[in-house]
């Protein structure tokens, strides 16, 4: 058994295997660099950024952006370097099967639902915050035990039904993204284009009443770990760091690439660029344009625009450039986990039918439909700080695996060729894992009793199922049986 866990596949194998599930290649690096601009901007800027900045680093919510940003260029060098290697969708499931053996594969693919999945449930929930405020301006109410989770963070219930436009949106996005990637990329494409646009508008429009001395003191002081202070603005950036979430969700369309060793690289770093600076930009205007200990609502880029009148028209644009965004996130994330459970499935660690390909469409149609439906479900039930916190820890435990695994595929298999290479390797994998492992100890010991739970259930799964049925596992009994049969 410990050898089965162990047991690594050769990236040129990862590469050769993947090759037989033909998808429909048709993205270049500006649509590429659209899906990881795309699953990036979304909940994190739109929602958690005020939570973050109102509960734990005040103004320097700034910083907590660039900390998170930091960490995630480390690992986004190491993801190219993997991507240009091992074009291929798996993500950091396939980079950890080649390097850290089927075991950490597994572990990595089940926290990379929490990444995808859990975050698209996530997204979706922030969703109708401002889906339910653009109704409530031109005058339509929904009843709240429609919009609401029935659970609050704490797993208990508040009295709500399910929160139903969430439910919507996905399922509605599910269709899209069963129809074909070039559909997908292409209202993704305008999606990005458009959230870009509302962002840059608000913060142009927004900086001429921007208020310096609100960021005074830039760095407030609190005797509570973890709310102000520099351990707030270490909490705020891992919690900002769900925001950056999606930048390798170009590395998961690797297949559907026109030239995945040139333009995956560049399609993931150029995206995490534009997103740090636009971040940037947005925590500046909104801490400056009202208080930071105001700015904790489901939608603070409204609430800081409706707090000075001059700026009353543009709060549709926002509602409205807020849903965009936040749609195109979950269009990313749904286009993403059905093509990691298709790699998954083509290793034998899930059943056969999330590997089937559509005769027409050439997507994987009921997987995207398995998909679409629980992230639906997870979207219906569960409120969005539960959900946030579990896809940060998630990401940031895959993100780590990949800066590992870059470098021991460095000693162990240093003739593979390599289209991308990272300057000074050893220092950036070492930084990359170890600022994932700064992040993930900010999280509290209810999120982590979580993600243990998450983990259990995985490893069931794996030895009821998929530790029998994996390709490596069949391939070593019949070399076992033809082995005996020959003595």
């Amino acid at each position: 058994m410990l050898k089965q866990l162990l047991r690594t596949k050769h990236p040129l194998a990862v590469n050769k295997e993947a090759g037989e599930l033909e998808l429909r290649r048709t993205l270049g690096p500006w649509g590429l660099t659209a899906i990881g601009i795309g699953a990036v901007i979304g909940g994190g800027i739109f929602v958690i950024t005020g939570t973050a900045a109102a509960e734990h680093a005040g103004p320097a919510i700034i910083l907590s952006f660039v900390l998170a940003a930091i960490c995630c260029t480390f690992c986004a060098l190491c993801y190219a370097e993997f991507a240009a290697m091992v074009p291929v969708s798996g993500s950091a499931y396939s980079y950890t099967y080649a390097t850290l053996g089927e075991g950490a594969a597994w572990f990595i693919g089940w926290m990379l639902i929490l990444e995808y999945g859990v975050s698209a449930s996530a997204v979706a929930s922030s969703w109708t915050g401002y889906f339910v405020s653009l109704l409530d301006h031109v005058g339509i109410h929904l009843p709240a035990a429609l919009t609401n989770a029935p659970l609050d963070a704490q797993l208990k219930p508040t009295g709500a039904v399910m929160n139903l436009p969430a439910v919507g949106i996905v399922m509605a996005l599910t269709w899209l993204c069963y129809i074909g990637i070039r559909e997908s990329a292409s209202v993704n494409t305008v999606m990005v284009a458009l959230k870009v646009c509302l962002i840059v508008l608000v913060i142009f429009a927004g900086w001429s009443y921007v208020d310096t001395s609100l960021w005074t003191p830039f760095i407030p002081e609190s005797p509570e770990p973890g709310k102000y202070g520099w351990s707030g603005v270490l909490r705020g950036a891992s919690m900002v760091f769900f925001a950056y979430i999606g930048f390798e969700a170009t590395s998961v369309a690797a297949q559907e690439s026109l030239n995945p060793k040139r333009d995956l690289p560049l399609g993931m770093l150029a995206s995490l660029a534009i997103c740090t600076v636009l971040y940037i930009g947005m925590a500046a205007v909104l801490t400056g344009l009202m208080s930071y200990t105001q700015l904790g609502t489901s939608e603070p880029v409204v609430t800081a625009v409706a707090s000075h009148p001059q700026l009353a028209w543009l709060r549709w644009i926002v509602e409205v450039g807020a849903l965009i965004g936040l749609s195109s996130v979950i269009l990313c994330m749904v286009i993403g986990q059905p093509r990691i459970f298709m790699i998954m499935a083509n290793d034998g660690l899930l059943p056969p039918v999330f590997s089937r390909i559509h005769p027409k469409y050439r997507t994987p149609h009921i997987n995207t439909v398995i998909t679409g439906i629980g992230i639906a479900v997870l979207a219906a039930i569960f409120p969005l700080d539960i959900l946030g916190d579990l896809t940060s820890i998630g990401t940031l435990i895959s993100f780590a695996a990949v800066c590992a695994g870059v470098w021991i595929l460095r000693i162990y298999h240093p003739e593979i060729p390599r289209p991308f290479r990272i300057p000074a390797a050893p220092l950036i994998c070492f930084l990359g894992v170890a600022s994932c492992l700064i992040l993930l100890s900010t999280f509290g010991s209810y999120n982590w009793w979580l993600t243990t739970i998450w983990t259990t259930v995985g490893f069931v799964l794996y030895f009821s199922y998929s530790y029998r049925h994996s390709k490596l596992h069949r391939e070593f009994v019949a070399a076992a049986a033809l082995a005996s049969q020959t003595h």
